[in-house]
């Protein structure tokens, strides 16, 4: 089953190209923040492009991390999503 959001929704919703928001929540094992970055950015033109927070629950069990880019596209949305989706230890997606 496809989570990401769709085409229509994404257009509809947001202007392209400008600055999208993603948040991923995971586990800190094995530098979950720098897999997820990495997957970001390449689907990026620059790396530049990616500005990220990051918060660690009190216990550490768990990272969140807050994700503004520069994209172009509905098309490349999608993707990103589909390439954080692929890294391990995520626990959420929105």
């Amino acid at each position: 089953m496809d989570h990401r959001p769709s085409e229509d929704l994404l257009e509809s919703s947001h202007p392209f190209p400008g600055t999208y928001q993603i948040k991923a929540i995971g586990t800190p094992d094995d530098d979950f923040v720098g897999r997820v970055v990495e997957a970001v950015v390449s689907e990026l033109a620059t790396p530049e492009e990616l500005d990220h927070k990051i918060r660690v629950t009190p216990g550490g069990r768990h990272v969140s991390l807050t994700m503004e880019m520069s994209v172009q596209s509905a098309d490349q949305v999608r993707a990103i999503y589909a390439r954080i989706r692929d890294v391990k230890g995520l626990t959420l997606l929105f």
